[in-house]
């Protein structure tokens, strides 16, 4: 009985025990669940912290990105604001010095054959001495390897002597060819030296085609935003100390179509806001007429020879005509101006319209319509083409020279000439000092009227006066326009004095055009031997 009751006793503790276990057992995995979740938990949160720094870090860079389009979008806009203020702390005089080619003649450099090998040495082929012994019983066997190395020395100094041979060889001929290439070379820098030398030498003599090349130059070194075409042609009026610059103007596509770029974060995606059309068009003009002032200002500037008393600029855009289809370049910006008026502006504080007005300047009523406005001078009446100087086979020259014709016959031509450009000229009395006057009508209704023209056979610069008669003669006749020829030129005061008047001056390479153009007469102006400009005018 007592054993049953240990027995019994035994077994129930197991059972607690077991029990227990079991317990412990289910503790244990609960706690490995919990922290299994724990873990999985904590892994998801990191794995979304990570997401949302991946996100977040993402977000930054591509507001960075926004910002930097738009840092570079006003950077852009910046620079068509001050295209006029840019070149003012810049020297735009060219130093034709400067143009010739830097002398760096390339030095010789032999490289490896400029090192000789080093010569055999007889030791390094000789066996090395014998031992004790070897001097007993090696003898023969020594002298015979001493022979062998000797003979393969001598085969060695024998191919040294053949390879130095042929490096100095290869050492020469490179030197020979170096010492060609760097003749080449000085003779192609002397040569370009020699026409650095020449355009400077014309250009000193005041050469027209040295003067056009150099202010070429000036204006090619001017530094523009993207779009800026730079395309321009350049004529210089001997005569008139007048240059005449035909200009190509951006298109209204330099200016940018994007006011900002924004990103947005809910959609991942960069937008962009349009520039209204009204600061669209008031950029654009404002980009023409800083070009205007800026191109004027650069030669003026560059002229330290004091070549240009008169700059012409015609500014134009090559464009598509929407009513035909077919090629224009509409005139968006004219004007004449000399070198006192233009350097009297203080162009750090000027307002760029408000001082082409000043100047008188004809400037598009709508630049971004590419409505045209007259240039105050055809290039083509200046190309260089039609300016003729005497030379020494001017003899064989068939052409008329105008200068050789009488009165009369100057009377004739000119009256011809304006009635082949439309006008209806009649003669009037020769005046005193044999010049001609004619008085034209001009059909057209409107713009039509009176024109008084009167022509002057002159070698030198009309004066400024001939241009004050004019004017007067046209007021007592009642004319609407005065027009004055002369086979030489005008200067800075006369061109200041018809500014903002209606009045026009035709010099010399401005009449051969016109004879060319409408009247199908190529002529010379070739002042005869002896010729003295008549001592009174009209």
């Amino acid at each position: 009985m007592a054993r049953r009751r240990v027995l019994a006793g035994s077994l129930a503790q197991m059972q607690r025990e077991a029990a227990r276990a079991q317990l412990a057992q289910v503790k244990l995995v609960e706690q490995q669940r919990r922290a299994a979740e724990r873990a999985l938990r904590a892994r998801e949160r990191a794995l979304a912290a990570n997401e949302r720094e991946l996100k977040r870090l993402y977000a930054e860079e591509r507001t960075a990105e926004v910002d930097e389009m738009n840092r570079r979008l006003d950077d852009e806009v910046a620079a068509l604001e001050s295209i006029l203020a840019a070149t003012l702390e810049v020297d735009d005089h060219l130093d034709i010095e400067t143009l010739k080619q830097p002398v760096h003649l390339p030095k010789f450099t032999p490289g490896a054959l400029a090192k000789p090998e080093p010569s055999p040495h007889l030791d390094s082929f000789l066996p090395s001495p014998p031992s004790a012994l070897g001097r007993i019983f090696g003898k023969a066997k020594h002298e015979a390897a001493a022979l062998e190395g000797k003979r393969r020395y001598e085969e060695a100094v024998d191919a040294h002597a053949r390879a130095e041979a042929d490096r100095l060889s290869r050492l020469a001929a490179a030197q020979a060819d170096h010492e060609r290439h760097v003749a080449k070379l000085r003779g192609e820098i002397e040569a370009q030296h020699q026409e650095i030398d020449q355009f400077k030498q014309e250009f000193e003599r005041g050469e027209p085609d040295a003067i056009v090349s150099y202010f070429t130059l000036v204006l090619e070194a001017s530094l523009y935003p993207e779009g800026f075409p730079q395309r321009f042609r350049l004529a210089y009026v001997p005569e008139s100390r007048q240059l005449v610059i035909e200009y190509e103007m951006p298109s209204i596509e330099v200016i940018p179509q994007t006011k900002a770029y924004k990103y947005v974060k809910a959609r991942d995606e960069i937008t962009q806001s349009t520039r209204p059309a009204s600061h669209i068009k008031s950029l654009y003009a404002s980009v023409l007429t800083q070009l205007t002032l800026r191109v004027l200002h650069e030669v003026m500037e560059a002229d330290k020879a004091g070549y240009v008393e008169t700059v012409v600029f015609n500014g134009y855009v090559e464009t598509i005509d929407k009513a035909t289809g077919q090629p224009a370049r509409p005139y968006l910006i004219t004007l004449r101006t000399t070198r006192p008026v233009f350097e009297a502006l203080d162009l750090s504080r000027v307002d760029a319209a408000a001082c082409l007005r000043h100047l008188n300047a004809s400037v598009s009523k709508s630049p971004s319509e590419l409505a045209p406005v007259k240039p105050v001078l055809e290039f083509n009446m200046v190309d260089p083409r039609f300016v003729q100087e005497a030379d020494v086979l001017s003899e064989l020259d068939q052409r008329p020279n105008l200068m050789e014709l009488s009165p009369k016959e100057f009377e004739s031509l000119i009256t011809n000439l304006f009635t082949a450009m439309g006008l209806e000229a009649k003669l009037t009395q020769a005046s005193r000092d044999g010049g001609v006057d004619c008085v034209a009508y001009d059909p057209r209704p409107i713009f039509g009227g009176k024109v008084v023209i009167q022509a002057k056979r002159y070698k030198g610069t009309v004066g400024v006066s001939a241009v004050r008669d004019l004017f007067g003669t046209m007021q007592n006749e009642g004319a609407s326009k005065g027009i004055l020829v002369t086979t030489s030129g005008y200067g800075a005061a006369s061109f200041e004095f018809a500014n903002g008047k209606p009045l026009e001056l035709i010099d010399g390479s401005n009449l051969l055009y016109l004879l060319a153009e409408h009247a199908g007469l190529e002529a010379k102006i070739q002042p005869p031997t002896g010729w003295k400009d008549p001592l009174v005018e009209f």
